[in-house]
């Protein structure tokens, strides 16, 4: 299956997996530990749902990054913090496909005082299109 990925009127960028949520989480995860960046957390959704009796679609969250990357941004603006490290959802819609969704790095600062085209923006943007890439089989 080819994967898709498709950017929205949300500056959200999202890549079909072919795979569960799990497997593709499990992919994400070992991709940004082969791209030398620090997996900080793993959220399951579902799981906190269901801990209060909730049902909720299958969806987890990777908490990742690199302070090469991440520290540039936050020296230019230390709201930066706000939205660092990265983060990409795994998640199933109401259809069973499963997604990997992230937010467009130029979009994620656009309130903050760094500039478009500083050069940190587009290494985020390439890193987290080759990991999800990677993660959905692509």
């Amino acid at each position: 299956m080819a994967t898709t990925a498709m950017a929205d009127d949300d500056d959200f960028v999202r890549v079909q997996s072919a795979s569960d949520v799990g497997a593709t989480m499990d992919a994400l995860e070992a991709a940004v530990g082969s791209a030398g960046a620090t997996v900080f957390a793993r959220v399951d959704h579902a799981a906190g749902a269901a801990s209060v009796d909730m049902e909720l679609a299958d969806a987890q969250l990777l908490i990742f990054g690199n302070p090469k990357l991440g520290t540039p941004a936050m020296q230019d603006d230390p709201l930066a913090g706000l939205v660092l490290p990265l983060r990409v959802l795994v998640y199933e819609d109401g259809e069973g496909k499963v997604w990997l969704a992230y937010q467009e790095p130029e979009e994620m600062f656009d309130d903050m005082d760094i500039v478009d085209d500083a050069p940190y923006l587009a290494m985020m943007a390439g890193a987290l299109s080759k990991l999800t890439a990677a993660a959905a089989g692509n």
